[in-house]
């Protein structure tokens, strides 16, 4: 098996082939000097099983029993346990795996269902290969885009933040909705967040991290020293044709993660669907480009069709409301019950949930909203695609 790309889709189906079949003989093809990246990936734990939790545990460097929102009009603690995986130690595992081969510093020129063509020329043959190089840009998607710089700070005292703050949004929203992300690593060290949800995937990662430092200064934080920056750029689904999506896809070969459009549309949390994917391709038989392809296909449509309700509420996030209202959105879902909330982060909300999202009065205009409730017809408007490169 080749895997293109080592990053957290891949890497996950690396872990899960060893367990499983540790027979195989994987290779994974990375173009960065360490698989992994420099990224922080985190879940809520009511995002998976038992079983999958226990199983990804050895990745988790952090846990902690629960999580709050911030907003302008409450706040409010939710006892949901909450996860982060660094990328280090991803990078780690994978690295100790007996029967995985890690080539990093490797580009990649072409990909087929057969095997890869790398720069310099050389063809590698393999009976699956799979692409889990990052989001493909698409026609047939329309897009907003969830945008975030983030620094991991120590600071010169403790800085009080027990449990993580996965959305203040009581800052200055500044056109888009906005909020900080904190991420307690140490009673003296905070990831720190400036995450913002856009209609343009332009990343100002200097002013972005000034930000952040104005906010710690705000909240009588002393840094002592700055310890690491992420940012990333994350697509998010307000509507599409999921298979014209499909149909533009390199043919039999089986795209994983981003690129096969398997995130939450709402959030953009990607590591449940890695996991999910994961165990799929652990139990396919025969593990060929050809058979994983139509079943990763078939999983990812399937996916499409139930989010229906996500790309809708995107829409209303997006379309209906106003840059710096936005807030509202996110401010009406936030007071509704929890077990409730739990299943929309987990992707699984029943008919009951779905009819409490939709009932009440909008947090929008309400012809705005009603703009939004067709996605056929959403899609004949002009385009928001994502550029080249932007994720």
């Amino acid at each position: 098996m080749l895997l293109v790309g080592a990053g957290l889709a891949n890497g996950l189906i690396a872990l899960r082939l060893a367990a499983l079949r540790p027979e195989l003989e994987v290779v994974a093809l990375e173009a960065a000097p360490r698989p992994g990246g420099n990224h922080t990936w985190s879940f809520h734990e009511s995002d998976l099983t038992v079983e999958q939790d226990a199983w990804l545990a050895p990745l988790v460097a952090h846990r902690w029993p629960a999580q709050s929102v911030r907003f302008p009009a409450f706040r409010r603690r939710f006892a949901t346990g909450y996860r982060s995986i660094p990328s280090e130690r991803l990078a780690a595992a994978l690295e100790a795996l007996p029967n995985l081969e890690l080539r990093c510093g490797t580009e990649v020129a072409t990909v087929a269902p057969d095997g890869v063509t790398l720069a310099d020329g050389a063809r590698l043959a393999a009976d699956c290969v799979i692409d889990g190089r990052g989001f493909r840009p698409s026609a047939h998607l329309q897009l907003g885009f969830q945008k975030f710089v983030g620094l991991e700070l120590r600071f010169a005292a403790p800085h009080g933040v027990a449990e993580p703050v996965i959305m203040d949004a009581t800052v200055d929203q500044g056109g888009d909705y906005r909020f900080f992300y904190l991420l307690p690593f140490g009673a003296d060290r905070l990831l720190i967040e400036d995450t913002r949800y856009s209609d343009a995937p332009d990343l100002d990662r200097g002013r972005m991290a000034e930000e952040i430092l104005g906010y710690a200064a705000a909240q009588g934080w002393a840094i002592d020293e700055r310890l690491r920056e992420e940012a990333g750029v994350l697509p998010i689904t307000l509507a599409g044709d999921a298979e014209a999506f499909w149909a533009d896809m390199p043919a039999g070969v089986p795209p994983v993660g981003l690129r096969a459009g398997l995130f939450h549309p709402t959030t953009g949390y990607s590591l449940p669907d890695a996991v999910r994917l994961a165990e799929l391709v652990a139990e396919t038989r025969p593990l060929s480009s050809a058979a994983l392809y139509e079943r990763i296909r078939a999983y990812a449509l399937a996916r499409w069709e139930a989010q229906g309700l996500f790309r809708f509420l995107n829409r209303m996030l997006f379309d209906a409301a106003d840059g710096a209202g936005r807030y509202r959105v996110l401010q009406r879902f936030y007071r509704l019950p929890e077990p409730l909330i739990r299943r929309f982060y987990a992707g699984s909300p029943t008919f009951a949930d779905k009819t409490r999202l939709l009932v009440g009065k909008p947090p929008v205009p309400i012809p705005a909203a009603l703009g939004c409730i067709s996605e056929r017809a959403f899609r004949r408007r002009p385009r928001r695609n994502l550029v080249a490169g932007a994720v």
